[in-house]
């Protein structure tokens, strides 16, 4: 267990997923008064990334508001359980937070009947798709810079890029046929490269998050391109019943805006915020400062925290 100095507390805690497997994750809890139990947010990332990527700087925000976070790695990635290394499968993924849910629920330090789905980018459109399912417990999500639409993004990259990207698709799944290791793609690489995500703005800002001496590799298992293909979580905004946010990049080079504004508007309890920044850029700065302050101020508002019974402001 780690203590800061507003009194919030780390601990390292883990949870079973499929197949035998168990995932990490940090629980960061605020400080409590005896007998109170605080909302808990349950938080995963993007497309390959793993909670060591920026992920404490939204935990540590939320906590110091009062709420607590589950902050989870994905099967085959980060600290958590999963062979093959680096097998990137949004069913998986799904079941995962499905999983992280349901383990949040139980906790004894939370309110289990108070959950918010919070994800970004890829984990932005697990958001999206896990509030439609709308599990036992869940009040409410997040969904930040999300992934909404697989042909929209794939249609955001330069043409001869999706198909080296779907080539290497091809020889994974071609390899795993007959017992072979997973041929990888890099995640995120230069314009002109083999990777899942090429725009300009892709590589130095995906490396930029992970801190140094992480054990990270840029690379996920190739067959996944045919999972972002296919993946269209947008369509399922109208069937989410709990109040949900999204955070919109407008310039966003990885998920479009334009197509993550048109299934916004079909949520029926959905609030909008947009800002002129890339899918990078709100992770730090001014940006994230603008984001979580957008993000704090829906959850005093659907899901406030309570002290003696009293809503916190």
């Amino acid at each position: 267990m780690r203590e800061n100095t507003t009194g919030a507390s780390e601990h390292e805690v883990w949870f079973p997923s499929g197949d035998g497997n168990h995932c990490a994750a940090t629980l960061y809890l605020p400080e409590q008064r005896p007998g109170s139990r605080p909302p808990v947010i349950v938080m995963a990332h993007g497309l390959g990334a793993i909670r060591a990527m920026g992920l404490a700087a939204y935990a540590e925000r939320f906590t110091a508001a009062g709420y607590a976070c589950l902050v989870f790695d994905y099967r085959h990635f980060g600290d958590s359980e999963g062979m093959p290394r680096y097998l990137l499968s949004t069913r998986r993924q799904r079941a995962d937070w499905a999983a992280a849910i349901a383990f949040a629920r139980q906790l004894p330090q939370v309110d289990g009947t108070r959950i918010v789905a919070w994800g970004t980018s890829f984990g932005g459109g697990h958001a999206i798709h896990t509030a439609a399912r709308r599990p036992a417990g869940l009040v409410a999500a997040i969904a930040q810079c999300p992934f909404t639409d697989g042909i929209a993004s794939t249609l955001a990259i330069p043409p001869v890029n999706s198909v080296k990207a779907t080539f290497a698709g091809v020889r994974d799944v071609a390899g795993a046929l007959f017992g072979r290791a997973p041929h990888m793609i890099t995640t995120a690489g230069p314009v002109d490269g083999t990777a899942l995500m090429t725009a300009p703005d892709a590589e130095s800002g995906y490396l930029a998050l992970v801190p140094p001496g992480t054990d990270f590799r840029n690379e996920a298992a190739a067959r996944v391109v045919f999972d972002i293909l296919t993946d269209r979580p947008g369509r399922f905004t109208d069937r989410i019943e709990v109040p949900i946010l999204f955070a919109v990049c407008e310039t966003d080079s990885v998920a479009p805006a334009k197509t993550t504004l048109r299934f916004a508007a079909r949520a029926p309890r959905g609030e909008v915020r947009t800002y002129a920044d890339g899918h990078f850029d709100i992770y730090h700065g001014a940006a994230f400062d603008r984001v979580v302050a957008d993000q704090l101020g829906f959850l005093h508002r659907h899901v406030p925290v309570s002290i003696d019974g009293e809503p916190r402001a």
